[in-house]
């Protein structure tokens, strides 16, 4: 899916997501496989990693289908110091375009993809094809680095809905449908924001519908050997230990060959 009314008020409703952990763990990963220079993120959304790592000397793509979400990530970096010598140096693009398919005309020395992005493909060959374009898109020696919510983790999400946000400026109510066959997941949310200017009790509502498919991991392993990456591993929630059915949050780290 494609955010749009969404990707204005998602640093909001994300503030406490673990911005640091993501960055921490492709750190390590780069430390075990090598630093790269160029980084490609898929899924960038408003630039939360994207900045940080162009901030931090890394020559960064990000890849979004959003282009609302990509507004908002030039607005963050154009607001930030030094911002705009980011893109003058050519040291960060923007770029939309659908994971299944990206590409740029010189291969990358690393490709990540964190918040549970990849779970938004909901057909196998999605992800197949997104697997065979990053193999594409990588330097031999390249790193793939993402992570996907285990199918229990849906199951979890169905089990404890509904989820209620109430806070003064932004609230929500949101609630799951989980196909159990498939383990796709369908997210809905009522999303109230306070109307500027319109007294503290008047609040603009929009819905929200996101879809989102759990695999089983062992198959994702497979899919990404297939591809042609030789040195495929997985570890759990952040933490370089080996997943398990009760891991909430599984960490991919592929290498090409």
């Amino acid at each position: 899916m494609s955010y749009r009314k969404f990707a204005y008020v998602y640093d909001e409703l994300m503030e406490d997501m673990p911005y640091p952990e993501w960055i921490r763990f492709a750190r390590i990963a780069w430390e075990k496989h090598g630093i790269p220079k160029s980084v490609v993120e898929l899924g960038c959304g408003t630039g939360s990693l994207t900045i940080p790592l162009v901030k931090s000397g890394f020559e960064v793509t990000g890849i979004d289908l959003s282009a609302d979400m990509l507004s908002v990530a030039r607005q963050k970096l154009e607001e930030t110091p030094q911002g705009n010598r980011f893109f003058r140096e050519g040291t960060i693009r923007w770029i939309h375009q659908d994971m299944r398919n990206w590409e740029l005309p010189e291969p990358v020395d690393t490709v990540i993809s964190f918040c549970d992005s990849i779970n938004y493909l909901l057909k196998e060959e999605d992800i197949i094809r997104t697997f065979q374009k990053t193999y594409q898109g990588l330097k031999s020696g390249g790193t793939f680095l993402f992570d996907v919510h285990h199918p229990s983790t849906f199951i979890r999400y169905e089990e404890e809905q509904p989820f209620v946000l109430d806070e003064k400026s932004i609230s929500y109510i949101w609630t799951c449908d989980l196909d159990r066959a498939s383990y796709e997941i369908e997210h809905h949310l009522s999303i109230f924001t306070r109307a500027e200017g319109s007294g503290p009790d008047v609040y603009h509502r929009f819905e929200e519908v996101h879809n989102q498919r759990a695999y089983d991991p062992e198959w994702m392993k497979g899919q990404l050997l297939k591809a042609g990456f030789h040195d495929v591993n997985i570890y759990a929630d952040f933490e370089w230990e080996p997943a398990n059915e009760n891991s909430s949050r599984l960490f991919f780290v592929a290498v090409k060959k």
